[in-house]
């Protein structure tokens, strides 16, 4: 008798340990070194593959005015999946991290936000985002290695993929039958096509904005930051290679753009461009649906090579990241998965020209035979995925400034550069 009342004790001791072993999730918790450690965490999950929104859960997004009709559109899907209520604000996503900092904390920002890349670092360095932690392995399988790596810092997902992009040159086929392969194609091209009176050019790009500037510098051998961007006290634009570029962009832009950094604007750009007074502009995947609604007669393709080498541009991703303010973190990694997937990207697409991150929907027929993102993939080969460590915040000032004074003062490009590194310098001790 007392034999059968120790054996039942017994059984409903393991019992016990057996439902607390399979009750939590386990995941992978980055730690202050930046790697990961298991732990036990409380998912609200209702299964160990399903995670649940919060009662009573609403949601907030941040992104910018060209979204708007995916994001509507996405939110409109969530909502009638999960109940959960979806706002969209605008705001563009350069100005999104820099807006976390003071309503993150202040519990007036949105719970999910899109920002590029290189503002990263500034982000989980302030605590701003969550990591990835629920679909990271989702995450990773189905997004490209360059995207899931540059959602990522010190080793830690936090992004969920959204699009890639970089700089592509589109041309009038009316005015230009067949794009250019080289800067000095587009020199001789300018001697004949240009007529400033006229306000008709050749070929335009944002002088005044170091995102476009910089593969001037960068083709001929400078970078911003060392050991793949992450070294911040290796700064390379000032460096031979640099100084070389700068030197070149100092005399195209006197044959090719004789203009004033601040009169070579988007807007100033776009409108040229769309009249037909511009043959070659400079721009990146996000003007694709207003350029081919403009009725002109549209190509694109990988920019000219400078002096003999292909240009290298600046390229970003991004992502979906969760606000770690947010009072309603399962909806909203929820809602940042369900933005991400390839059937949303292949949407995103189709709504508003951003080119997919996902595997899938980048290998889709309807994204492999399009011209404009196939000139896009061309170029991203020969990009430099922007730093996204904190120091990249305080580059884009000082190197526009830099080489403003380069292109309308007609500044010694060493001295110019030596003078913006100097400031960056200053702005990172």
């Amino acid at each position: 008798m007392h034999m059968k009342k120790w054996v039942g004790l017994l059984l409903s001791i393991m019992m016990v340990f057996t439902l607390a072993a399979c009750g939590g999730k386990s995941t992978s918790a980055p730690t202050e070194t930046g790697t990961t450690s298991e732990t036990t965490t409380d998912t609200g999950t209702t299964g160990s593959d399903e995670l649940v929104p919060e009662d009573g859960a609403s949601l907030i997004i941040w992104e910018s005015k060209e979204a708007r009709p995916f994001v509507e559109a996405i939110a409109k899907e969530f909502t009638a999946k999960y109940n959960v209520p979806v706002k969209y604000e605008e705001v563009a996503a350069p100005d999104q991290v820099n807006k976390l900092i003071n309503d993150g904390p202040a519990g007036i920002a949105a719970d999910i936000v899109v920002f590029p890349h290189d503002n990263l670092g500034k982000a989980v360095t302030a605590g701003l985002v969550l990591p990835n932690d629920f679909h990271e392995e989702k995450t990773r399988a189905e997004n490209s290695e360059l995207a899931v790596n540059a959602s990522s810092y010190e080793g830690v997902l936090y992004g969920y993929p959204r699009s890639v992009e970089t700089l592509i040159m589109f041309y009038n086929k009316d005015l230009v039958p067949e794009a250019p392969k080289t800067m000095e194609e587009v020199i001789e091209l300018s001697k004949t096509m240009n007529d400033v009176k006229n306000k008709k050019y050749t070929y335009m790009w944002e002088m005044g904005n170091f995102y476009y500037d910089y593969m001037f510098l960068a083709t001929t051998g400078g970078y911003v930051f060392g050991n793949e961007g992450s070294d911040k006290t290796d700064i390379g634009l000032n460096n031979e290679g640099a100084i070389k570029g700068a030197t070149f962009l100092q005399q195209f832009a006197k044959q090719v753009l004789p203009l004033a950094t601040a009169d070579a604007t988007g807007d100033v750009k776009k409108a040229l461009f769309t009249s037909g007074k511009l043959a070659l502009n400079i721009d990146g995947p996000w003007a694709i649906p207003d350029l081919k609604a403009s009725g002109i007669n549209l190509g694109a393709a990988p920019i000219p090579s400078i002096e003999g080498q292909p240009s290298k541009t600046f390229s970003g991703v991004k992502s979906w990241y969760v606000n770690s303010y947010t009072k309603y973190p399962n909806a909203a990694k929820l809602f940042a998965e369900f933005a991400s997937t390839k059937e949303a990207q292949l949407m995103n697409y189709e709504m508003t020209g951003v080119v997919p991150a996902n595997k899938e929907a980048a290998a889709d027929s309807k994204v492999a035979s399009d011209p404009f993102t196939v000139a896009v993939l061309e170029q991203f080969k020969n990009s430099y995925p922007m730093p996204a460590i904190p120091e990249m915040g305080s580059v884009w000032s000082p190197m526009a400034a830099g080489l403003a004074d380069v292109l309308n003062k007609g500044k010694d490009p060493k001295e110019a550069l030596d003078n913006a590194v100097n400031q960056i310098k200053d702005a990172n001790k």
